[in-house]
């Protein structure tokens, strides 16, 4: 049937009165841009699968990931019954080669569990099997490209747009159901707010509208008043995303004309310190967060552009929207004198809960908090600047090599060492861009040999561990030379799955 254009540039005249028809439903938030995952269908473990999950205030994704030692990759090692990780099709194994349109297979395991956070509360993963990854890697090496993206300044656009005399400036195209295809008017608000023309009509005020009716369509406008936040895909993007496979989905869309964006403030500590004071408290719309208050006159934070009742959303560029209080407060004071702050302002707190994505997708590319310094969620990473020295040929076995690290102002080195009970015992099991460790060149999956100058291997192992953070710096470690072919050999059967690294529930 052809589609007929219905004018909606002034919703105004809709004032036809609601009545619940339980055919029809009602507006529900949570409603997919995918549907569901077809287990069924085996071709779908054979090539990249996009899942796109969503959460509830307080919930997970409903799954954990973890990258395991002497692998490469970010692995699914958990996926919770009933959970929308599950309902989407992520299953335990699959590889992550991307997160929304960030390609991170080869990415740090704290980069990705980053962008994941930072997504918010929607989240598109593109997955592959794990046998399916190994096998291809294997045959066709590191170099080829896995992971299927959209290309630069193809994606859907978030586009808000403020009626003026001729209404919002577009028609809508009329069918008994979504999906809908927008008609502009030349010049008008909505071609202004950057809609491209043919675009189609994904998503208004953060609802799914394409299984809509065109009455339910109409409705959502007309409740809208007088502006309305669209997510719309032109037709170079939706060609695009038909041939890929992957889903018109929220978590990729690019920002246009917002009413709001996130700020980024940098702040350097002065002698009467920061200037602010960080409480946790209930926002406007309930939720607990962490908001900025009683902002000094005259000192840094003020001066940084910081206005009482910010809400901070991350700190060096990490989300910290799931974190309570006390942790929020040990993220700033890792970063020492100097601080990289990411808030929102009540207005934009508002506008990002309803479109339900969250602000640090859209800060600006330029932000130096978009590409900061990371930290480990086990110790403190930032560093003093002082000499960090990786000495090759040092007194040791053939091979070996020293490094001497110093502490953050928080104590930490920025790694962690593991144990395994067959084998060189201890090894360098995560490392954290930014740190100590990282500047001294540790990998993870290093092999310890000596600590201070004392071999390692024996039984006192745990009791020098537990004496490491009251040693006087600084850290002397002794590393056997890298062989990854060394290193698989002592890795135990099963380590993998049994005993691989702590994973991270998403």
């Amino acid at each position: 049937m052809e589609a007929a254009a219905v004018d909606l540039q002034d919703t105004a005249s809709l004032t036809v009165k609601f009545k619940f028809n339980p055919k029809l439903g009602i507006d529900n938030p949570v409603l997919s841009l995918a549907e569901d995952y077809n287990c069924s269908d085996p071709w779908n473990l054979h090539r990249p699968r996009f899942c796109l999950l969503s959460k509830e205030e307080g919930r997970s994704f409903g799954f954990h990931l973890q990258q395991q030692l002497g692998r490469a990759g970010h692995v699914v090692c958990r996926v919770e019954p009933g959970t929308s990780a599950h309902c989407q099709g992520l299953q335990e194994g699959d590889q992550i080669l991307a997160v929304n349109n960030n390609v991170v297979e080869h990415e740090d395991h704290v980069v990705v569990v980053r962008h994941i956070r930072a997504s918010g509360p929607r989240v598109l993963l593109t997955v592959l099997a794990r046998h399916v990854y190994d096998a291809v890697r294997a045959q066709q090496g590191n170099d080829t490209h896995l992971c299927p993206v959209l290309g630069s300044g193809v994606r859907p656009r978030l586009c808000h747009v403020v009626k003026d005399e001729g209404g919002f400036g577009f028609s809508v195209t009329h069918g008994a159901q979504g999906p809908f295809w927008l008609v502009l008017s030349t010049g008008g608000a909505a071609e202004r707010a950057g809609v491209p023309p043919g675009a189609r009509l994904l998503e208004v005020n953060g609802v799914s509208v394409e299984k809509f009716t065109h009455y339910q369509l109409s409705r959502k406008l007309w409740q809208s008043g007088k502006q309305v936040t669209l997510l719309v895909a032109g037709p170079e993007v939706e060609d695009q995303c038909r041939q890929l496979g992957m889903p018109l989905a929220a978590p990729l869309a690019e920002g246009w004309t917002l009413p709001a964006k996130p700020r980024c403030l940098h702040l350097e500590k002065g002698p009467k310190g920061f200037g602010f004071l960080l409480r946790e408290e209930k926002g406007i719309d309930g939720r607990l967060g962490q908001f900025l208050r009683e902002v000094d006159p005259g000192l840094p934070a003020e001066k940084a552009g910081m206005r009482a009742g910010d809400r901070l959303v991350a700190v060096a560029g990490e989300s910290v929207e799931e974190l309570g209080h006390g942790e929020t407060v040990s993220r700033i004071r890792e970063q020492g004198s100097r601080v990289s702050l990411t808030v929102v302002d009540p207005e934009a707190d508002r506008f990002f809960s309803m479109v339900r994505l969250s602000p640090l997708l859209f800060l600006e590319s330029t932000e130096p908090a978009a590409s900061p310094k990371a930290t480990d969620l086990t110790s403190p990473v930032e560093t003093e600047n002082r000499p960090v020295e990786h000495k090759a040929g040092s007194p040791g076995p053939p091979g070996s090599c020293q490094c001497f690290l110093y502490p953050g102002p928080g104590g930490g080195y920025g790694f962690r060492l593991s144990c395994v009970t067959s084998g060189p015992c201890l090894f360098i099991s995560q490392v954290t861009p930014g740190g100590s460790a990282a500047q001294a060149g540790l990998q993870m999956g290093d092999v310890v040999l000596e600590v201070n100058g004392y071999p390692v291997g024996g039984d006192s192992d745990l009791e020098r561990l537990q004496q490491l953070a009251e040693a006087e710096p600084p850290l002397c470690l002794t590393l056997a030379a890298r062989s990854q072919e060394g290193l698989e050999a002592w890795i135990p059967p099963g380590y993998g799955e049994d005993r691989a690294l702590a994973s991270d529930l998403l």
